[in-house]
């Protein structure tokens, strides 16, 4: 790795009914247009399970009821290297999304994971999940 400032960030795979939550960029927020799993930076001394709580209440004005880790994705920018914690997660029930920051939300099923043009690290996970979608959402009965 090189002297690239490390920019820590935590993101959340939110799965419900067989699907997985994806977030377009919206204008002002750099990478406009591509689409990522909600999250964001951590704050100083803010732990990633945190941070991730934190940003999708912010996000999309609801809370998480479960948490669990899944894997941590690295990535190299040109002007910095990402360090992204990633979490399955789920909705507290009865919740309804609201975006503050995303030009467009999509609920995506195993078959539609490719279907949008996902931001460079998030594309590292969708192939992850791609190939390990039964085992990562093994919670679900519908498996």
């Amino acid at each position: 790795m090189s002297d690239r400032k490390i920019v820590s960030v935590a993101a959340a795979v939110i799965y419900d009914d067989g699907r997985v939550l994806a977030c377009q960029r919206g204008a002002g927020h750099g990478y406009e247009g591509g689409w990522e799993f909600p999250g964001g930076k951590l704050e100083p001394g803010e732990s990633a399970v945190a941070a991730c709580r934190r940003e999708i209440a912010e996000e999309l004005g609801v809370r998480l009821s479960t948490t669990s880790f899944l894997d941590r994705v690295e990535y190299d920018y040109p002007d910095f290297h990402l360090s992204m914690d990633c979490y399955v997660c789920q909705l507290v029930p009865g919740q309804e999304l609201r975006p503050a920051e995303h030009a467009e939300l999509r609920w995506l099923s195993l078959d539609e994971l490719t279907s949008v043009a996902w931001l460079p690290p998030d594309a590292e996970l969708v192939q992850t999940l791609g190939h390990y979608w039964g085992q990562v959402f093994a919670f679900d009965d519908r498996f």
